[in-house]
């Protein structure tokens, strides 16, 4: 029985050093990769009035830790179908600038069709498309950014692998029924105005203000976010002509905010600084990190929820049972 533990010590290790990075690997899964959609899940589509084939789009929270899948219904607009709980991330909150320091991208990004990796060495990934165009004009750099099995990250954002499949093939799906690339909106949080007056401090509250922007077009329309980069920052809804793209290091072009959006920024505006006004030293949010399992470090609001809800999973991302998870107790989940 010891020599066994030993036998199957040996082989997660050397699966916790394949899985030391997020590359692209050559593992055919392509079993998993055509899975289909659950009956479960394609009967509260149709509950919600949406089709298998129809367009999606990725909301993540870094600090919820949690990953939506919103489906267009017959009205045109977007309604969320499902959301995901994320199994790892790494780094703190803000975004990735450089190759090697371990952080998840956050911001605005497409994915096609050639994104998704059957042959991933985390079970299945999907890349998110880093960098963008905002990211490259800032000079920021990295590759290989993704959405992945294994629940194990080192600069991505890692699912257990039941749930890269669900959300594989709902990709896959849509991109069946004709949609080109869907959006995938990477926040920090969940942008509310207790959040964003939590944050106040923080050194990248500027950057994360610009992202509210489309937060809340989204939130207001229900529709995926027009974006643009110009003077090496995001552009939200600019109405140029088809096919234009603006110069992501030249001026940008002046937008007409619509009234409802206008109306929702002066209200979450006038709260936060309400809210500021109010809060003590300690009720901001503090920015420090916590390492766990493979040296990730993962932000202090989400390391209690990690650690809970990874209890059940071993290095490659499977659902272990508490047999297992008690006999191998020490490895699988320290």
């Amino acid at each position: 029985m010891f020599a066994r533990r030993l036998a199957t010590a040996a082989l997660m290790g050397a699966g916790m050093m394949v899985l030391a990075a997020c590359q692209p690997g050559s593992i055919d899964d392509l079993m998993g990769s055509e899975a289909p959609l659950p009956a479960a899940l394609v009967k509260d589509m149709r509950a919600k009035g949406m089709g298998q084939h129809s367009p999606m789009l990725v909301r993540l929270f870094k600090e919820e830790s949690e990953l939506e899948v919103w489906k267009q219904t017959d009205s045109g607009t977007y309604a969320l179908l499902k959301t995901y709980p994320i199994c790892a991330w790494s780094g703190k909150l803000g975004p990735k600038r450089a190759e090697g320091d371990r952080q998840a991208p956050e911001g605005f990004y497409n994915i096609t069709r050639g994104s998704l990796n059957p042959r991933s060495q985390h079970h299945l990934s999907i890349n998110i498309g880093y960098p963008n165009r905002y990211d490259a004009s800032n000079g920021f750099t990295g590759q290989h950014l993704m959405v992945h099995g294994s629940c194990n990250s080192s600069g991505c954002y890692a699912m257990d692998n039941e749930q890269i499949e669900e959300i594989y093939a709902l990709a896959r799906e849509s991109f069946t029924g004709g949609q080109r690339n869907f959006q995938f909106q990477a926040y920090p949080f969940r942008m509310t105005p207790k959040n964003m007056a939590r944050h106040k401090n923080s050194e990248h509250y500027a950057f994360w203000s610009m992202l509210k922007q489309g937060y809340d077009s989204f939130e207001v329309t229900k529709r995926p976010v027009k974006v643009d980069v110009c003077e090496r920052r995001y552009l939200f809804n600019a109405a140029l002509p088809e096919g234009t793209e603006l110069d992501a290091a030249g001026a940008c072009p002046t937008v007409q905010e619509s009234p409802a959006i206008a109306a929702r920024r002066i209200s979450d505006d006038a709260e936060i600084a309400s809210l500021v006004a109010k809060m003590n030293p300690s009720d901001f949010a503090m920015q420090s990190t916590f390492t766990y399992r493979t040296g990730d470090p993962i932000t202090a609001e989400a390391y209690a929820r990690e650690q809970n809800r990874r209890q059940g999973y071993d290095r490659l991302g499977n659902r272990v049972t508490p047999a297992k998870t008690s006999m191998f107790g020490s490895l699988l989940n320290r």
